[in-house]
């Protein structure tokens, strides 16, 4: 199932950075927010996704009034996650292939 949406998400991508790009599109499109998780031990609330300077994926978060930009592949998503949490294993994935 993720590699599906890996397929989906890459289909007209020619290089890795069209492909990144894809993944930002099919995740904003896809995943609900906001949505409550932690991120190193404290409560934050994810708002939304951007890209960093560096053309990493961040997840927007908020956290007692202060905005943080962190890293989607160090997001620890929920329990139970939001709708759409597919994508953000499936974006995972392939970063690791």
């Amino acid at each position: 199932m993720l590699e599906d949406l890996i397929r989906r998400a890459v289909v007209d991508a020619e290089d890795d950075d069209a492909q990144q790009m894809g993944f930002y599109e099919a995740l904003e499109e896809n995943v609900r927010f906001p949505f409550k998780t932690s991120h190193a031990g404290t409560p934050v609330v994810v708002r939304a996704i951007e890209v960093g300077e560096d053309d990493e994926i961040l997840a927007v978060c908020v956290r007692s009034g202060e905005r943080l930009g962190i890293p989607l592949l160090d997001l620890q998503l929920p329990k139970p996650p939001p709708k759409g949490a597919e994508w953000i294993e499936a974006y995972r994935l392939w970063v690791a292939e």
